[in-house]
């Protein structure tokens, strides 16, 4: 299969006009029950179907759990955002799963659905590309580190070099990236499609309908705070509502309020950014720069080493993390974009067979006339 870069992706997408106008904050489902368009009232499924949509929350509820860490200082760190992704690729390959067991081709699926299904995954495409980009970004500030770092190994330290390039990481930093606008956007528009039409007649349909709201709604969750974290603002973080009939709500709520208290509490305390191993570096160069700014003093060497091994180690330590970020971020796209060719492929064959079907009998009615 092949592998998309970065750059390929970026280029194949650039001219899709995903996003929508910016709109007035709405909340993420609207009032009312949700499932009076998914399993309204009097709905019935087979002891099969039910079987089949309880495993499958059930096991959504025990990975959304998983994601809620022991600690509050493993919160937004570059392992957990990685383990988040890595819940991600499981559920959206848990629903093509799920399409197989309930033995529900493509084919079969209202036009709507379809609709929904298309659009939605391009727009995650859409944000996938500008959180990898971002991932990138951060890994590009490590050249400047590097140089710092060079410019004070040895016994011959250029300290004024050094400080240049450690000036130059803060401004890389602090820099914005303009692919990371249109993801707010990208997500209210994504929580409009949460509630689909009314379902008629297919039982199968509303069992699949119900398992993706609940992958939409973890996915939305995981890709705004992410959103946030790599854009420094709280200003989008929302406390996003579901259902509570849901057998996942419970683990999902404890989530949603562990995570969304702890960003609010990072930023209200001034700090950088939320992602830990970005503020470990950044904390190791402010107390590094006032000593190698002015020059340093002999009594200072000791100190000058230790700090100089500290940002070195928290230097790796962030481009490790971003690296195994990048690589499951691009394992989750693959998901996606396969995901999306199959569907389409599917489609394709369907039609076909359809079209051959339906010149077949046009032959045999002639035939008998």
């Amino acid at each position: 299969m092949r592998r998309y870069s970065c750059e390929d992706r970026i280029e194949h997408f650039i001219d899709i006009q995903m996003s929508r106008p910016q709109e007035p904050h709405r909340p993420f489902l609207p009032f009312g029950n949700p499932f009076k368009f998914i399993l309204p009232k009097g709905s019935y499924l087979s002891p099969k179907l039910l079987a089949l949509l309880n495993a499958f929350e059930e096991s959504l509820a025990v990975r959304v759990k998983n994601l809620k860490p022991g600690d509050k200082e493993d919160i937004l760190t570059l392992s957990w955002m990685t383990q988040a992704i890595s819940v991600l690729c499981a559920i959206h390959t848990d629903v093509k799963t799920l399409i197989t067991e309930l033995e529900f081709p493509v084919c079969d699926w209202d036009e709507k659905w379809i609709d929904v299904y298309l659009d939605n995954s391009v727009k995650l495409l859409d944000t996938c590309i500008a959180f990898s980009s971002d991932i990138s970004r951060l890994g590009q500030g490590r050249l400047y580190l590097q140089c710092g770092l060079h410019n004070l190994d040895g016994t011959s330290k250029q300290f004024m070099k050094a400080c240049s390039s450690l000036d130059g990481w803060k401004q890389h930093i602090n820099s914005k990236n303009p692919r990371l606008e249109n993801c707010f956007a990208i997500l209210d528009s994504l929580t409009e499609s949460l509630n689909l039409p009314k379902i008629k007649n297919s039982a199968r349909g509303k069992v699949l309908m119900r398992a993706m709201y609940g992958v939409r709604v973890v996915t939305v969750f995981i890709f705004s705070m992410f959103a946030v974290t790599f854009s420094g603002s709280t200003k989008k973080l929302k406390d996003l509502q579901v259902h509570e009939t849901c057998l996942w709500t419970e683990a999902f709520v404890d989530l949603r309020d562990f995570i969304s208290g702890e960003i609010r509490s990072i930023y209200s305390n001034g700090r950088l950014t939320a992602l830990k191993e970005l503020e470990a570096v950044d904390t190791s160069v402010k107390k590094l720069y006032p000593i190698i700014e002015d020059g340093v003093d002999p009594n200072e060497a000791e100190q000058l080493q230790l700090l100089t091994s500290g940002l070195s180690e928290k230097a790796e330590k962030l481009s490790v993390g971003l690296d195994l970020l990048a690589k499951e971020a691009d394992r989750f796209f693959q998901i996606l974009l396969t995901g999306r060719d199959s569907l389409l492929c599917n489609l394709r064959v369907g039609s076909t067979v359809s079209n051959q079907a339906q010149a077949n009998n046009n032959v045999e009615r002639t035939e008998v006339r």
